[in-house]
């Protein structure tokens, strides 16, 4: 692995310097406005120099994990009611788009960089998806319209399933040219259908499992739910399937659904999934050899251009033909659509198959992914203002509750937002007439943490944390968001 002799110590401490670089380097990236993967990957390079790195399997192997846990993370926080109305697009650009995004750059990089034309097809495959990890990371604390927002999530989530198949199904054809495209083709849409069927069942064991399972400690509640994720990708792609998509609609059913130590699940994920992040671009970075990028500097900026203002928004506007977008709204979806791991990580492919080009291709995909992030991700925010499709700061929610570290206790804390038309909005809770198994125990209204007493008065916009028993859940909802109902009233002559 290095030049140098390293012993496990040295190892070790080398692994805590990497995290340490990484949170630095997010911070300062916050503040520069330049997406963090950026800097994660210059860290990777400059420790190039001094530790010799080329293990193509360990680097897949890795990445694939940390997919796992990144999709996992941004699909549990995914809302079902955001992503419904967005599905047809999504889904589009998911498949369509990255066709013809794969397509077009395929042929551009057949002439470029003097690939045969399976292997221009090929490279067009690998840059022809969007990454998950980048876009999730980017627009992750940016305040853009929530339609647009959620389509390039949604897509970014489900549209690897595409690429890989397009990878793959590439380098079979360029190692046995005999092999059946009809086989291909069939194999595409077995892989997308298993890989969604699996990816919900596997949702719903998840649920029942986490809700009614008492385990000793609350911390093994987001180590289980994780469990199910890294289970639900070996499972699907045991039987051939997608195993990608079916974490992000296994994540997606989770994280819609009444589980117990959401918080805790939720906070677990988030920090795993940045340690993964930092960790993997660092990884990736390593892997390319910094000596040999300006021999490709000028055909991989090349094609980054034609990818950024060609490929991609065509590929946006075929599979958006006749979609309820707007002009700007396409031209932002179509910059949006970050390159991240997800390109490096197929780009391992073709080196394990020993394809002549190989090294090629990785080193060019490389450029063309660094150069998308800093360029695009960059400048998503300003773009995102001059169109009119930014809403501001975004807001998030300053409190977090929740019951934790109490043994085999049988209570939950619940969170519950009090609606409008709420049956108990303008009622003070000694009023309420609750169970006596039902306590609620803080109320947030706006920025201030109520304690709660008899004569508080429940109000519409209030967030109410509520003690009940475990399997409770929809009783104790029906209670709180139950709409009141409004007597007919009758004219009088």
């Amino acid at each position: 692995m290095s030049d140098l002799d390293f012993s496990t110590d040295h190892v070790i401490f080398l692994f805590s310097i990497l995290l340490v670089l990484g949170v630095i380097t997010a911070k300062f990236s916050s503040r520069l406005g330049v997406p963090s993967l950026v800097f994660f990957v210059v860290v990777g390079m400059v420790l190039n120099h001094f530790i010799y790195f080329d293990n193509a399997y360990l680097t897949q192997l890795f990445g694939i994990l940390a997919l796992i846990i990144i999709l996992f993370d941004g699909g549990t926080q995914t809302k079902w009611t955001h992503m419904r109305p967005i599905l047809k697009p999504a889904l589009s650009l998911a498949t369509i788009g990255v066709l013809f995004t794969t397509l077009i750059i395929g042929v551009c990089a057949k002439y470029i960089l003097h690939l045969t034309w399976l292997e221009g097809l090929l490279f067009g495959a690998i840059v022809g998806s969007t990454d998950a990890a980048a876009v999730f990371a980017v627009l992750g604390n940016k305040n853009i319209k929530r339609r647009i927002t959620s389509t390039l999530e949604a897509e970014s989530g489900s549209n690897d399933p595409m690429a890989i198949f397009l990878t793959i199904s590439l380098i079979a054809l360029i190692q046995t040219p005999e092999s059946s495209v009809t086989g291909m083709i069939l194999s595409f849409f077995w892989q997308m259908g298993f890989g969604l069927v699996m990816g919900v069942l596997l949702g719903v064991v998840a649920v029942w499992t986490i809700n009614k399972i008492n385990l000793d400690s609350s911390g093994l509640y987001p180590v289980l739910a994780l469990s199910f994720a890294v289970l639900t990708y070996g499972m699907t792609t045991w039987f051939h399937g997608s195993g990608l998509l079916a974490v992000y609609a296994m994540a997606v059913y989770t994280g819609n659904a009444d589980i117990t130590y959401r918080h805790s699940i939720s906070r677990f994920n988030e920090g795993l999934s940045w340690m993964m992040q930092i960790l993997m671009f660092i990884l990736l970075g390593l892997l390319v050899f910094p000596k040999e990028l300006p021999d490709i500097a000028w055909q991989g900026l090349v094609l980054s251009v034609l990818l950024m203002f060609a490929a991609r928004p065509v590929g946006v506007f075929i599979s958006t033909f006749s979609m309820s977008f707007t002009f700007k709204e396409k031209i932002f979806i179509s910059w949006a659509g970050l390159r991240g791991a997800v390109p490096i990580v197929l780009a391992t492919y073709p080196l394990l198959a020993g394809l002549p080009n190989a090294q090629l291709i990785f080193d060019v995909v490389f450029f063309v992914v660094l150069t998308s992030a800093l360029i695009q991700g960059s400048t998503i925010s300003p773009l995102a203002r001059a169109f009119g499709l930014s809403q501001g700061e975004k807001i998030t929610v300053p409190h977090i509750l929740e019951l934790i570290s109490i043994g085999k206790t049988n209570t939950d804390m619940m969170e519950v937002r009090i609606q409008q038309h709420a049956a108990v909005a303008d009622k003070i809770i000694m009023n309420l007439d609750l169970p006596d198994e039902i306590l609620i125990a803080a109320v947030i209204r706006g920025e201030k943490l109520l304690t709660p007493k008899g004569d508080t008065e429940i109000k519409a916009g209030d967030i109410l944390y509520i003690m009940a028993p475990k399997g409770k859940h929809k009783n104790v909802k029906r209670l709180f968001t139950v709409e009141e109902k409004h007597e007919p009233q009758h004219s009088t002559t």
